[in-house]
């Protein structure tokens, strides 16, 4: 079958890899409808650390479940499913503490098990990690369910684990796909306001659509400046700190109102000040998103149409041209990229 392989840095292939098929009883063969490419793949396209180093790519896949396992109970040959980015086991203890991002058993796509940027897919510990979403592979909301498998969910853990914040003034740092899905997830929880920093014009505008308030676009100190201006010294009672760069990092503590709180959901590649957040009694929360123990949720929303984040995705390419996408988020030309196998 036909994957997408990390050739070199700067380089995806798609090549032949062995068929996915069944190798343990609590399997699922997924045929992949389809995949998303993250800012995680493209940290390993630029040649930059992080957990994915090829050649397996994508860790996001919505499908039809082609095979079962024997010991398969949840979903059949026919389902249209989603994963998480994680698959797990659902039944260990970690997984009982409503972190299945920590399953004893699991791991991650593209990294202890095959990419989701293929033709197909070996979903190991099916029952514990695939959802049945209840629609056809055709229908118009796919799209939207794909963001279920990571960026949506992460966006609302940055939220959520913040605590209640109806009424409160959200600061989101980053204008990526997850910092979108996380003004999205704010304003439905609540938010009075909703500032958006980010420097791209186009992904600025889906965050007004998503509802953010108003947007900074100013870098640095200036815009540090323009937040606390726009909060009357004070600053955001929560800021999403969605991106994990060290710049990114220190504006979220700039930004951050004394007793408020910092959601920390970008990948980290820094450090923060817990100096400063010990005196200014800063909170920090977020963390890896727990995505498949939000799934249900989500997907009942998106179903019923109260939920919508696929305009996160701004270019579609098939699998025979996905170094394409990766170049395309690489030059900013896209927020996010769907592949079709």
């Amino acid at each position: 079958m036909k994957a997408a392989l990390l050739n070199r840095p700067g380089e995806i292939i798609t090549g032949e890899v062995p068929d996915a098929v069944i190798e343990l009883p609590t399997d699922a063969v997924v045929r992949v409808v389809a995949a998303g490419v993250c800012g995680t793949d493209v940290r390993a396209y630029r040649g930059l650390p992080g957990p994915v180093s090829g050649p397996w790519c994508g860790h996001e896949f919505v499908g039809v479940v082609e095979d079962v396992g024997t010991a398969v109970e949840t979903v059949r040959v026919g389902d249209l499913v989603v994963a998480p980015f994680m698959f797990s086991d659902g039944t260990c203890a970690r997984c009982a503490r409503g972190v299945p991002t920590s399953c004893m058993a699991g791991g991650m796509w593209s990294v202890q098990a095959g990419g989701a940027q293929a033709e197909a897919i070996r979903v190991p510990l099916a029952d514990g990690t695939l959802v049945h979403v209840p629609m056809d592979e055709h229908d118009e909301r796919v799209p939207a369910v794909l963001t279920l498998a990571d960026v949506m969910p992460t966006g609302y853990h940055a939220v959520r684990t913040a605590g209640p914040v109806a009424g409160a003034t959200v600061a989101v740092v980053g204008d990526g796909a997850v910092g979108l899905c996380a003004v999205l997830a704010a304003r439905r929880a609540g938010a009075e306001r909703v500032l958006l920093l980010g420097h791209h014009e186009g992904r600025l505008r889906i965050g007004k659509g998503f509802g953010a308030t108003e947007v900074v676009t100013a870098r640095g100190p200036e815009g540090h400046a323009q937040v606390l201006d726009a909060t009357g010294g004070i600053g955001a009672d929560l800021v999403v700190e969605a991106v994990g760069e060290q710049g990114a990092l220190d504006t979220a503590m700039a930004v951050c109102a004394d007793g408020g709180v910092i959601s920390l959901v970008g990948g980290p590649h820094g450090a923060i000040d817990m100096a400063a957040c010990f005196l200014r009694n800063v909170r920090l929360t977020g963390g890896l998103a727990p995505a498949r123990a939000y799934l249900p949720e989500l997907l009942a929303d998106v179903v019923a149409g109260e939920l919508d984040p696929s305009p996160v995705f701004e270019l579609t390419v098939p699998l025979d041209a996905a170094d394409g996408g990766y170049r395309a988020m690489v030059d900013r030309q896209a927020t996010k990229v769907l592949v079709e196998p």
